[in-house]
């Protein structure tokens, strides 16, 4: 994370004796990230976090991946995924590459305890309403909240109530999901001008007392094992640093305006390892008189483009079957734009009402396991249907 949060009860100086009224020591743990040159936290347990007793392998459902091939744009219907599993082992792997996983999930029950000690991952909130409990405390996120989990974080999801349904990013190739270093001193500040800053996030609370023993689902480089750990991992008397889990919504993103359209990269929210990730959110249209509003034609030289739809109204998708919870895929090769007529509907109409999360990898995407349950096959005709050219795909 980028600045300094303290919760609870912590001793004046790291690595010195700090005891609880019984006289016991409490265990120190340091969670850092890039070895120990990288921002840190430092946790205090009442027993010991490291004694496990009991370890087993747990099948890994991610499923292949196959090549998107012949090379489409893809458009995917989120909502026909019935609600079913947790935010956590109900994920689907919708598609992927060596840096990154994109997946989906539609819960109806609260996650086990679970740690991907991959690599960060982050979690849009689409619908629904739930508390992340971690080592690190309480922290309730809804609609519109962006998650950042940062790696090697024993956390779980609590519902409440109803469904939640989650966008998910994971840093699968390891490496951390940031804020942009343009937005940043070199001290970690943010910036003035930049699109949100220290007020616009929210961290945990209230620390979240638990004991006895615990199952903990562990994503690692090579599979995922369940640990049975003797002691509760949220057994934490207090913390401090720089690294752990907070949340920002996508409506305290703060847009940029031009006289002419502005690029994708205007956009950015946080940069990971291989991909970045943007917020298109509400804002007004571009205001030469001449001014072409949607976007323009556009060929993706180095990077697959991925938008997920999560709000409002999407003009420039007017016609494709695009709507709330879609998700679309433009891969690198292949010129995609605005739908036939969408610029000329444009012309009059003075300001945007969408919400959508744009990842672009650099990387090619593969496809995965559940693509096809939720794909629209007609998708990549819909340009040349909407400019009244017979196709035959």
């Amino acid at each position: 994370m980028v600045y300094y949060r303290r919760l609870g009860e912590v001793p004046r100086k790291r690595h010195s004796q700090f005891r609880g009224a019984d006289g016991a020591l409490y265990h120190e743990e340091m969670q850092g990230e890039e070895g120990f040159s990288w921002t840190q936290s430092f946790l205090y347990h009442r027993r010991i976090p490291t004694a496990i007793t009991a370890a087993e392998s747990h099948a890994d459902d991610g499923g292949p991946m196959r090549p998107n091939d012949p090379l489409l744009p893809r458009h995917l219907r989120t909502h026909a995924f019935e609600p079913g599993g947790d935010p956590i082992l109900g994920r689907r792997v919708l598609m992927g590459n060596s840096d990154l996983t994109i997946s989906y999930v539609a819960a109806d029950a609260d996650s086990p305890l679970y740690r991907n000690a991959v690599g960060d991952e982050l979690v849009y909130v689409e619908a629904g309403s739930a508390v992340l409990e971690s080592p690190y405390g309480r922290m309730e996120v809804g609609d519109g909240d962006y998650v950042v989990i940062p790696t090697s974080t024993t956390h779980r999801w609590r519902l409440l109530g109803g469904e939640l349904r989650l966008f998910v990013v994971t840093a699968s190739g390891g490496g951390h999901i940031r804020p942009p270093k343009r937005f940043m001193s070199p001290f970690g500040q943010f910036l003035d001008g930049s699109p949100y800053n220290e007020r616009d996030i929210r961290g945990p609370e209230e620390l979240t007392s638990a004991d006895g023993p615990a199952e903990v689902y562990v994503r690692h480089r090579r599979g995922v094992t369940r640990y049975t750990y003797a002691y509760h991992p949220f057994d934490v008397v207090g913390w401090d640093g720089y690294n752990y889990p907070y949340a920002l919504s996508i409506r305290d993103f703060t847009p940029s305006t031009g006289a002419l359209h502005l690029p994708p990269p205007t956009y950015i929210t946080f940069e990971g390892p291989g991909f970045v990730i943007c917020s298109f959110v509400p804002r007004m249209y571009d205001y030469h008189p001449d001014a072409v509003k949607v976007p323009y034609n556009h060929a993706n030289v180095d990077s697959d483009e991925v938008l997920f739809y999560c709000g409002g109204d999407f003009m420039s998708r007017a016609g494709t079957g695009v709507g709330m919870g879609s998700i679309s895929l433009h891969p690198a090769g292949y010129i995609h734009g605005p739908q036939p007529g969408s610029a000329e509907k444009s012309m009059t109409v003075t300001r945007t009402e969408e919400y959508a999360v744009m990842v672009d990898t650099f990387k090619p995407l593969d496809l995965g396991p559940h693509l096809d349950e939720a794909e629209d096959p007609g998708y990549a005709w819909s340009w040349a249907r909407g400019a009244g050219v017979d196709v035959g795909g």
